[in-house]
């Protein structure tokens, strides 16, 4: 709001301050607030990068004129990391400190405290949509969430493009680590700790530690993270041995995990007085830790690259370039070297796990839009809303749109 009043003196200066508080008012009913609180996470998210890693370059913003229909899934390729995932461990924080915390709680100070952040969150998460025509009519819905279902559940990620493959995108969401120095890398690796703060602070106030306080609490509760990450790993080996040719024993599999899973958490429940309340608990502390071991994952193949393969690379090259060589005995060493790397650890457990995160994020965002495309006033204010200047000057904005829809379906 501060930055609103150079604004608002100079209109007040040059037209009378009647008129700029006139001006100020349409502008929150026009949520210029919720725009700029948008476009200022995207200049932090953008900042942060480059000075971490690089790679400046010009993104188009698009200023024009805007009638057409993002999809769903365009807008989550676009704002996902820069917007979504930042807001959703604010909203995390936020249900932390409501659950957990004791200063302010009990005063009205508590509301200032959180009403500003709890509003980025709302930007954030939000914003795309607002502004984006026709998001709340009900056939759009759907088809928003055919295209995002389909994008998710598409496996091949080589030799397609972002737009088609959930795979594909993930893997260029990675790109900006590739040339990341080893200074920047370690810097991602510190920024990613906070993930793990959560965890160690949440596990302390569960009701079957009984008060515990030992450091022996803590390290059992990564012992659930383990199995987690081992039932990934079954899963996902059991899909790429058996889902092409022997569906049967896959879906065998994926039960006999399910029950065991279900078997162990009886097992906590009768055996070591697990309250519900504590399941809730532990998946806001444990989403963050895997949160981390993702950006973990991540990192590590930029790093073992920059302090491995890459000293080899130089050492082995008969010209003495390294990775500056084009050679054909080179080009043999970084592609075996590549594949040698994709298959240690467990990289399909990591990705599989990625596509879980990103089910979630999604169905998070989309349920809010899908509820409010039940109501057509919904859609209609927003068109009045963004068109609201059209409609003073007598245009036609559903005739505008939907010639728009008209011949985008023809041109696909």
């Amino acid at each position: 709001m501060l930055l609103v009043l150079p604004m608002m003196m100079e209109i007040g200066l040059e037209k009378g301050f009647g008129r700029a508080l006139a001006e100020f008012v349409i502008m929150q009913l026009q949520l210029a607030s919720v725009f700029f609180t948008f476009h200022l996470g995207t200049k932090t998210h953008y900042y942060g990068r480059t000075i971490l890693h690089g790679g400046a370059k010009y993104r188009a913003t698009g200023r024009g004129f805007v009638v057409r229909h993002a999809k769903f899934a365009e807008n989550y390729r676009m704002y996902s990391r820069s917007h979504f995932v930042k807001a959703l461990e604010l909203l995390i924080l936020l249900v932390v400190y409501l659950a957990y915390g004791s200063s302010y709680r009990s005063s009205s100070l508590y509301l200032y405290v959180t009403v500003s952040i709890w509003f980025l969150v709302f930007c954030w998460l939000f914003a795309p949509f607002v502004f984006n025509p026709s998001c709340f009519e009900w056939h759009k819905t759907v088809d928003d969430w055919n295209d995002w279902w389909k994008w998710m559940g598409n496996r091949g990620g080589i030799g397609l493009a972002p737009e088609q493959s959930w795979e594909a995108w993930w893997v260029s969401e990675h790109d900006h680590l590739r040339n990341a120095t080893i200074r920047s890398l370690l810097l991602e690796f510190i920024l990613s700790l906070r993930f793990l703060i959560y965890q160690y602070g949440i596990v302390y106030h569960l009701h079957i530690v009984h008060g515990n306080k030992s450091f022996l609490v803590y390290a059992l509760s990564w012992l659930v993270i383990a199995v987690a990450l081992v039932s990934l790993k079954v899963v996902s080996m059991g899909r790429e041995k058996f889902v092409t040719r022997i569906q049967l024993v896959f879906r065998i599999l994926k039960g006999i995990v399910f029950l065991v899973l279900i078997g162990l958490l009886v097992l906590l429940f009768v055996g070591f007085d697990l309250a519900v309340s504590d399941v809730g608990a532990s998946i806001l502390a444990f989403i963050p830790t895997g949160w981390f071991i993702l950006l973990v994952a991540q990192l590590c193949g930029p790093l073992f690259r920059r302090l491995i393969i890459e000293p080899l690379h130089l050492l082995c090259c008969p010209y003495g370039t390294g990775g500056a060589c084009r050679g054909p005995c080179c080009a043999r060493f970084r592609q075996r070297t590549g594949a040698a790397l994709r298959k240690m650890g467990p990289w399909d457990s990591i990705q599989e796990m990625a596509r879980m995160y990103e089910y979630t994020m999604g169905l998070l965002i989309f349920l809010p839009i899908a509820v409010l495309s039940w109501f057509p006033f919904v859609s209609e204010f927003q068109t009045r809303l963004l068109f609201n200047q059209a409609f003073s000057r007598g245009l036609q904005i559903s005739r505008i749109l939907a010639g728009q829809n008209g011949s985008g379906t023809k041109s696909d």
